[in-house]
């Protein structure tokens, strides 16, 4: 019967410590912290697409291949290198008009899509001219990005942290106490920039995606200029801070 003896005991430590944890966790302090970056692209991703075709299955896959040597060639010449020029796989497609429940056969459709590193975000204009007249027909999307991205990422991070404890302190001190040591971080959104998209949209109608500010000032450039203006790197953080009284 000693065993069953414990058990009063137990329960009595139990619900005193109850509250005790419960005082304990409620003398914290949680804060979210946001932060952003802005810094110059270096680099612009281009995706394109090369759509042909011809009531010969054939004819229509050689017309694709030699727009897209044209657009490897007209990148290469403006100082793409070919390392920094990704093809993908070629499509090819059967396409048929209904009409009054008759079929009309309209011929084979190639497609093929280009994914292009521009590393002098100044050769974009001319780069993107050249590849439309050497047989592009699509333009997926546009991404203006930086090569240093961990580094800015890391900055962004930091300046969120700061701006948290900066939240804290001050969220404290209009409570009448300070904050202590951190009890629990967690990181959240960390990003820079939309990744592009492979689209296949009407003839002519590509879409053109771009996710760069353009800040135009006062140098006088024309309109079709291209000023690659700043994109942004943003971070956002919450953390837990202890609570203790003021000293």
């Amino acid at each position: 019967m000693k065993p069953f003896a414990l058990l009063p005991l137990v329960l009595i430590l139990s619900s005193a410590a109850a509250p005790a944890a419960a005082q304990a966790l409620a003398r914290t302090i949680t804060v979210n912290g946001q932060a952003e970056i802005k810094v110059s692209p270096d680099e612009v991703l281009l995706s394109i697409g090369v759509e042909t075709d011809s009531m010969d299955i054939a004819r229509a896959r050689a017309d694709n291949d030699v727009r897209v040597k044209a657009i490897v060639d007209a990148a290469t010449r403006i100082g793409v290198g070919t390392e920094h020029v990704k093809t993908e796989f070629l499509d090819i497609q059967a396409r048929y008009k209904e009409a009054y429940e008759k079929w009309t056969f309209l011929g084979y459709f190639a497609r093929r899509s280009l994914a292009i590193t521009v590393r002098d975000v100044f050769h974009f204009e001319p780069l993107l001219s050249a590849i439309l007249t050497a047989g592009a027909n699509y333009v997926h999307g546009i991404d203006f990005r930086t090569t240093e991205l961990r580094k800015h990422r890391d900055a962004a991070r930091a300046s969120t942290i700061r701006a948290a404890r900066e939240k804290a302190t001050d969220m404290a001190a209009a409570l009448g106490v300070s904050i202590g040591a951190p009890v629990n971080v967690q990181e959240g959104h960390v990003g820079w920039w939309s990744p592009y998209s492979s689209w296949w949209g009407g003839r002519g109608n590509g879409q053109m995606v771009q996710n760069v500010m353009q800040e135009r000032g006062s140098s006088g450039a024309s309109e079709d200029a291209l000023i690659p203006g700043q994109t942004s790197v943003s971070a956002t953080v919450s953390m837990t801070f202890e609570l203790a009284a003021l000293r």
